[in-house]
């Protein structure tokens, strides 16, 4: 069967077993000891978003149980597609930054119904995989100058770090300034500050999932502090149907009630910085990986951008929102990942992590206020790229860095 235009196929290699043949062992110097241990270390290194995702979509009033079971589920059937279809060491999940947005700007700011932002979820997906077999996907990026890919990533990570930081009561509203600084003595953003505190210091020393463990040990200092509430009753993994098929298409499409021409902001924001994020995350990985060719070019991308697009339709039906590739691939090719199979261990790892994923609601607010705030942090990388001494080119710029979070939009700032 011919594959779809513009997707290349996977060729196989001979003398090889079907696994390796499949993969491209030999052509890559990979082995499937090396690729399992490699997405270990990728699941290792992400799973925080099992924690992280849900207490931000929870706070749209999204049931927190279910959003982290879809979590699960969103993010080991995307990372799986990427392996057998692109033979990427690339794993997928919902984003961060998209997700905030989500919840803050489209749900709480502008009053949309969370079953309805999961429909717009859906749509841009769709969108994005018509134009991935369009190609107009990849033109639109050579359109786009690379300081607003810089300003537009910078602008997002702030926009993370501010929440996290407001979720750990470290910065509080004041009538006065708008802002202030909250009490760092209280319980809350002393536990945040030591959950920070303790992942800089386990990523200095390069240790393995030190997102993770930094939110699991603030959990565990929370709960003896009697700062964890105790479950009312039993969790299982069927809460996963709260979220699951609940989008409303026909309110997207129906532009009615008072949502208007928001919906198109919506789809207009979801699908831009979707294309951004993720385009950057595969240079980036592949980059590292050696999987770019001697042109600059990345084989297979085109199979990449469609797993991506079906892994946003999948993940907005499971009840979460918008799927994208994580740059934390970079540690499974640090590890020796070179091939698809390294994303289909972490897939797997991750459909594993569904059954204890409802228990996500028992980690409080200051325990994934540290992981927003070194995200975001991180994400400012990109904007030392920028040439800060070009008027024509700094003022645009700055204006999208400071929009995003001053204004809690992530639209704002790309307008």
């Amino acid at each position: 069967m011919k594959a779809p235009v513009g997707i290349e196929p996977i060729s196989p290699a001979p003398n090889e077993g079907a696994i390796a043949r499949y993969f491209g062992f030999a052509a890559r110097g990979a082995n499937a000891r090396t690729e399992v241990l490699a997405g270990a270390t990728t699941f290792l290194t992400m799973a925080y978003i099992v924690l992280v995702n849900p207490a931000i979509l929870g706070q749209a009033g999204m049931p927190i149980a279910a959003v982290a079971a879809a979590t699960c589920f969103a993010a080991a059937f995307a990372s799986i597609l990427m392996g057998f279809i692109a033979n990427a060491p690339l794993a997928l999940a919902p984003g961060m930054g998209l997700n905030a947005y989500f919840s803050f700007t489209v749900v709480q700011q502008m009053h949309v119904p969370w079953p309805v932002a999961l429909g717009c979820v859906f749509v841009s997906g769709c969108a994005f995989l018509l134009l991935t077999l369009c190609g107009v996907r990849q033109l639109i990026v050579a359109a786009i100058p690379a300081h607003l890919f810089s300003a537009v990533a910078g602008g997002i990570g702030l926009f993370i770090g501010f929440i996290g930081l407001k979720d750990a009561g470290v910065v509080v509203s004041n009538p006065a300034t708008f802002v202030g600084l909250g009490n760092l003595r209280s319980p809350d953003p002393a536990l945040a500050l030591f959950g920070l505190a303790l992942i800089a210091v386990l990523s200095l020393w390069r240790v393995r999932g030190a997102v993770l463990i930094g939110i699991v040990v603030t959990t565990a200092l929370a709960a003896l502090l009697g700062r964890v509430s105790a479950p009312t009753q039993a969790y299982h993994l069927s809460e996963f149907t709260q979220t699951a098929f609940k989008l409303d298409l026909p309110a997207v499409f129906g532009f009615g009630g008072h949502h208007g021409l928001g919906i198109f902001e919506i789809l207009f924001v979801f699908l831009f910085v979707d294309l951004f994020d993720n385009l950057g995350t595969l240079v980036a990985v592949t980059k590292r990986a050696g999987l770019i060719d001697e042109s600059g070019r990345i084989p297979g991308l085109n199979r990449m951008l469609l797993a991506d697009s079906i892994a946003t339709m999948v993940g907005a039906c499971a009840g979460t929102s918008t799927v994208t590739s994580y740059v934390e691939s970079a540690a499974g090719v640090e590890a020796g990942g070179r091939t698809g199979l390294t994303a289909i261990v972490t897939g797997v790892l991750f459909l594993c992590a569904m059954f204890v994923a409802p228990y996500a609601q028992l980690v409080p607010l200051a325990a994934t206020a540290p992981a927003l705030i070194l995200v975001g942090a991180l994400m400012m990388a990109p904007l030392a790229e920028i040439a800060w001494d070009d008027a024509s080119i700094a003022t645009p710029a700055f204006l999208t860095v400071a929009m995003i979070p001053l204004t809690f939009s992530i639209a704002n700032g790309l307008a």
